[in-house]
């Protein structure tokens, strides 16, 4: 069975050819060869070749830290045309990504682990983020949670 969100980002494809749009299609082609080059390497493993949604967003976060690192390049370089090439291609990317939750949001839910936890000090830190990242999976970055709960905990 196919993934929803590969069908999803060939869809965008059709969408950005019908519209000239040609950055759009310049990020999506990238992303749906990335998608080709993981199925292949996965039948050679003898894992089918089909990715799941988790795959594949797995493939789009790799994506995004290669352009945010380019984009960081561009900018110590003084290269303004890379840097804004670099930034709309991330643009879009990160549009495939779950939405990411809001501090506030993310330090309800760490209140709400730390309490079932029992956790008081830093040093049950790693305690509380075993059973706090599972819950918050894709949604938030791993250092802003981490940054959070140690501030909950201090």
């Amino acid at each position: 069975m196919e993934s929803t969100l590969k069908q999803q980002i060939q869809t965008d494809l059709k969408l950005a050819m019908r519209e000239n749009d040609e950055r759009r299609k310049v990020a999506i082609r990238q992303v749906i060869a990335l998608i080709k080059n993981a199925e292949v390497e996965a039948r050679a493993d003898g894992r089918g070749g089909v990715l799941s949604d988790a795959d594949i967003l797995a493939l789009i976060r790799r994506e995004i830290k290669q352009h945010e690192e380019s984009l960081l390049e561009a900018r110590n370089a003084g290269r303004k045309d890379l840097e804004a090439e670099q930034a709309a291609e991330l643009e879009i990317l990160r549009s495939y990504l779950p939405r990411q939750m809001s501090r506030e949001e993310i330090a309800e839910v760490a209140r709400q682990v730390i309490a079932e936890v029992g956790a008081t000090s830093l040093k049950q830190q790693g305690d509380v983020m075993k059973v706090l990242l599972p819950r918050i999976k894709d949604r938030a970055d791993g250092r802003l949670v981490s940054e959070i709960v140690r501030d909950l905990l201090k």
